[in-house]
């Protein structure tokens, strides 16, 4: 007995079911529109973290020519992030134009370091190099003091050196501070061009939403546990942080430039303070090569931590941490080079 053929669709069927796909498509389409317009007109409302980052990343950074930095500042740029202006000089440095030979007479300090550094949340004369410099240089009499803001956000150690030893070092700088945080042992991303994260508020809220989920209850690390992993003795990005540290110290003793390490706390807690072994970690790499080091837990342990943030979901340090954390760094840098800097 033969076996019956299939029934095969006929045209009008055929073309019933395509009406409907082409339906579905184009509702979610239409869905997917309204809902990134009203991201945009609802929830962006210029603190967001996710979305300002995501706006200064697309605004104002540049792949780069240099593979190990992979992202840099286009310069003569400038954007409006987490409520204040952003503005990037020729040099493609949050600072004010700054002359690539020092000017004669000058002590020039050049400040390394991410986001914290560049001052993510703050206007520009409340970021830490420029606090630093109003403070350096009311010595009455003393040399003029020049600190040359060299953050950028997202950088980890290695881009940082990596910008100093392809870029920074023609500014002859006379000291160089490397601004340490806890999570610049990361490893170094690589930019990818996904289409919808590139041009989507929508897409990068969500993101944010569904990690800050995940962490919640889905058993993802929580910072506490992302931050200790980081500085597993086998995790690749520590040890090319440390790497990198011994590439700048080697530099910086061949070419008579003053290292100075800081490391900034991670400001969520700060009593007890969960990470004191990534800080003897990080003081261990810096006094085994010699150079200065400081700590600066003690200027903000005594206050509440929520205190010291660029928002309520933003833990960036604010003007009243920076102003504390330049306090700190003029003090130490008194202290350790008082050849080049007035006590």
């Amino acid at each position: 007995m033969n076996a019956t053929p299939a029934t095969k669709p006929s045209g009008g069927r055929l073309r019933e079911i395509a009406k409907g796909l082409l339906s579905l498509v184009i509702g979610l389409v239409v869905a997917l529109v309204l809902l990134e317009l009203a991201t945009r007109w609802l929830l962006d409302d210029g603190m967001n973290f996710d979305i300002e980052m995501w706006k200064y990343a697309s605004d104002i950074k540049r792949v780069s020519d240099i593979p190990e930095l992979g992202h840099e500042h286009t310069p003569d740029t400038e954007g409006f992030y987490m409520g204040v202006p952003v503005t990037i000089n020729s040099l493609g440095l949050r600072d004010d134009e700054v002359s690539v030979a020092k000017p004669d007479g000058v002590v020039r300090i050049l400040m390394l370091g991410d986001s914290v550094t560049f001052g993510w949340g703050v206007l520009q004369e409340d970021t830490v190099s420029a606090q630093l410099e109003a403070q350096l240089d009311a010595t009455p009499g003393g040399t003029r003091i020049e600190v040359v803001n060299a953050g950028v956000g997202n950088y980890n150690t290695v881009q940082e050196i990596a910008y100093f030893l392809n870029r920074g070092a023609e500014l002859n700088p006379d000291i160089v501070v490397l601004n340490y945080f806890i999570n610049d042992a990361e490893s170094t991303p690589k930019r990818q061009d996904v289409s919808i994260l590139e041009h989507s508020y929508l897409a990068i809220f969500a993101m944010g939403r569904i990690d800050a989920l995940m962490r919640t209850y889905f058993g993802k690390e929580d910072w506490r546990e992302y931050y200790s992993g980081l500085y597993r003795p086998e995790a690749a990005g520590w040890r090319a942080a440390l790497a990198s540290i011994d590439a700048l110290v080697a530099y910086a003793e061949e070419h008579g430039i003053r290292l100075l390490i800081a490391n900034y706390p991670e400001l969520h807690q700060l009593d007890p303070y969960p990470f004191e072994k990534v800080t003897a970690a990080i003081e261990d790499e810096a006094t085994g090569h010699g150079v200065a080091f400081v700590d600066l837990l003690p200027a903000v342990a005594t206050l509440e931590p929520e205190t010291l943030w660029v928002s309520p979901e933003d833990a960036h340090p604010n003007r009243i941490a920076t102003g504390r954390f330049a306090q700190t760094i003029a003090e130490t840098l008194r202290t350790q080079f008082p050849d080049l800097i007035a006590p």
